[in-house]
């Protein structure tokens, strides 16, 4: 199927996900070497990332897989292998992005990355869907192919949240290399660097990085934003639902 229809399909999907309006609010509350750490074999849910990444916030983590499944679910992404996950709650001083490898059940990189000026001094707190607002943008993204342009080689995205980051083709939201993304400095600055709304990475890693997430991987933005986490039907569909309540499960089993 054209990935048009794939987008067209998931939204029909997910405009039909029971529970996708009135649902209950979710409340949730510089340089690293890339770790060739691996864990047993994945699981269902999103859990089992967290031994690959302890810094990351679990329930993050739980989320991206949940938002990743549901949009599978509707022939978006199928044949994903990687996982990129940002957590724009943390500073952005401190290691913020996670890339995974989920067949090889690796951590592949841990990395800071920049918000959109819109979004905030070193801590974003504002997001935004609309051109020219200069904010990052929330939800989940299925990456598309690469370019070089003005800010060199660079990872368009599709945002798969409609209205909350479905303009990110028409904004021009994508990955790539900056050189203000440089901790050392970013430490005198009492910040990193910031972007137009881009997801920028440290110009070091961000070509191995865009060549492991092109074409049909996932990019999970979070940030603990009540009003997306209760409208996004993308963590309440029946695939998201299964990923969160094995998750929920297994929080609550005696360790084995």
């Amino acid at each position: 199927m054209p990935p048009a229809l794939r987008l067209i399909a998931l939204a029909a999907l997910l405009s039909s996900a029971p529970g996708a309006a009135g649902a209950a609010r979710l409340d949730l509350s510089p340089e690293v070497a890339t770790t060739t750490a691996k864990a047993s074999a994945p699981q269902p849910g999103g859990r089992w990332l967290s031994r690959l990444a302890p810094a990351a916030d679990p329930k993050v983590l739980e989320l991206a897989v949940a938002a990743m499944h549901c949009a599978q679910s509707g022939g978006v992404g199928t044949e994903a292998r990687r996982l990129a996950v940002i957590d724009y709650s943390r500073p952005s001083l401190l290691p913020r992005l996670w890339v995974f490898d989920l067949d090889a059940g690796r951590l592949l990189y841990e990395e800071v990355v920049a918000h959109g000026q819109g979004s905030g001094e070193n801590m974003a707190t504002r997001f935004s869907n609309v051109d020219g607002s200069h904010q990052s943008s929330l939800g989940l993204f299925v990456t598309a192919d690469t370019y070089t342009g003005r800010n060199g080689y660079s990872l368009r995205m599709r945002g798969l949240e409609p209205g909350v980051n479905d303009a990110a083709m028409a904004r021009a939201i994508v990955m790539h290399g900056a050189p203000y993304v440089d901790p050392a400095q970013g430490r005198r600055m009492g910040r990193l660097g910031r972007s137009w709304g881009c997801p920028a990475v440290r110009s070091a890693v961000a070509k191995p990085m865009i060549d492991l997430l092109k074409g049909g991987q996932f990019v999970f933005s979070y940030y603990p934003d009540r009003a997306w986490l209760g409208r996004s039907a993308l963590l309440r569909c029946p695939a998201a639902r299964r990923v969160l309540a094995s998750g929920a499960a297994g929080a609550a089993s005696p360790a084995g």
